[in-house]
C-alpha cells in the first residue's frame, strides 16, 4: 500500500512538472532584440564592436568559449542554444529574432541581421537571411 502511495505521488509530481514546462513553453514570445555577439569569457566587454572585438570573440570561441548574445538595452548576457546561427557575426552589432528562456538565460535565435552602424545598411549576411 505504501508503495502505491509513493508511486502516485511520483506520477503526480511528474505530471505537474510536465504542465509547468508546457506553460513555460507557451509563454515564450518571439521578439527582435538589438545587441552584440560576444563570447562567454568576455560577455559585455565587446559592446561597441570593431575589428578588435571581432578578433577577440573569434579567438575566444576558437579556444572553446561559447558565443553569447549581449542585449544592448540592459547588458544582459544570454547563452545561445544554436551557436552556428551566429558564426558569421562574432563581435558584430546585430538584431536577432529569438525566443528567450529567462529561467536558463538562453536564447533560441531564428534570424540574425547586422545593424546599419557596421555596414552602412542593414545586412543579413550578404543579403541572405541566416536562418
Amino acid at each position: 500500500m505504501k508503495f502505491l502511495k509513493t508511486m502516485g505521488v511520483v506520477a503526480m509530481a511528474g505530471a505537474m512538472g510536465s504542465m509547468t514546462s508546457f506553460a513555460a513553453d507557451m509563454s515564450s514570445k518571439t521578439m527582435s532584440v538589438n545587441g552584440w555577439i560576444s563570447d562567454s569569457k568576455c560577455g559585455a566587454k565587446h559592446m561597441g564592436g570593431g575589428a578588435a572585438a571581432t578578433g577577440c570573440v573569434k579567438k575566444c570561441v576558437a579556444g572553446g568559449e561559447k558565443p553569447v548574445f549581449v542585449d544592448q538595452a540592459d547588458k544582459t548576457v544570454w547563452a545561445i542554444d544554436d551557436p552556428a546561427k551566429v558564426a558569421a557575426h562574432f563581435g558584430h552589432h546585430v538584431t536577432v529574432t529569438a525566443t528567450e528562456d529567462s529561467a536558463t538565460k538562453t536564447m533560441h535565435i531564428t534570424k540574425v541581421a547586422m545593424m546599419a552602424d557596421q555596414s552602412g545598411t542593414p545586412d543579413t549576411m550578404g543579403g541572405m537571411e541566416h536562418n
